[in-house]
């Protein structure tokens, strides 16, 4: 049987993922979100919970590139359903967190520094080096009940070293010191095993969907 996914949660994820980017808040779109993004390769994007006859009319009714339909699903579940014109994106991952992090002793190394930021309900934790280089960088975003972790990347030349999970602890203390225990991300292929190996687990596949242009490369958000 189908895990159902919560349409409250994705609802409020893509308002943090919004909320991120100081984006236009999701407005409802049929059963499922939509969200005015105005990036060059990415218009707008919707957002379902599940396969249904919304979001198949509203792949038929697009020829426009660069507006982006997301699904709580997998590429298998979308073969020979979609016109041609669709590409289908590299398979993501919803993932939850609702017992603290599996984080033990970690600890930053002396030639790396923090530092914090923080914009409406975001909070930005960078890690640099002494010379300023930025070497890796998240956020959280509390909306209501739920943290919210993203844009979490570390440079390829300070991979391995330990910060992305040291990244990952500071952003939960910030979430905890606001009494939110229940923590939600989407993440990559790459990505998933280190979130895995934090404690994290599987809420749901999460596929999109583009109609490129001829002339751009499809860059992912």
């Amino acid at each position: 049987m189908r895990k159902e996914i919560s349409k409250d949660i994705v609802g409020k994820w893509l308002k943090a993922w919004s909320l991120s980017r100081d984006l236009p808040l999701p407005t409802q779109y049929k059963s499922g979100f939509k969200v005015d993004v105005g990036y060059e390769t990415q218009k707008s994007r919707y957002v379902f919970t599940e396969l249904n006859d919304d979001f198949f009319a509203l792949a038929a009714s697009i020829n426009e590139p660069w507006i982006y339909l997301k699904v709580c699903a997998s590429p298998l579940e979308l073969k020979n359903r979609l016109p041609e014109r669709w590409i289908i994106q590299q398979q993501g991952y919803m993932m939850e967190c609702f017992p603290p992090m599996s984080i033990l002793n970690v600890t930053l190394h002396e030639n790396y520094q923090l530092e914090f930021d923080h914009y409406d309900s975001t909070s930005v934790v960078r890690i640099v080096t002494k010379d300023g280089e930025l070497a890796s960088v998240g956020r959280v975003v509390i909306v209501d009940d739920l943290a919210v972790y993203d844009r979490i990347s570390t440079e390829e030349n300070h991979k391995r070293k330990g910060l992305a999970t040291f990244l990952m602890k500071e952003l939960e203390k910030i979430a905890l010191s606001q009494n939110v225990s229940n923590h939600f991300l989407v993440a990559t292929e790459q990505g998933r095993s280190l979130y895995e190996s934090l404690g994290w687990k599987l809420y749901s596949l999460y596929i999109s969907i583009v109609i490129p242009s001829e002339t751009s490369k499809i860059k992912r958000n």
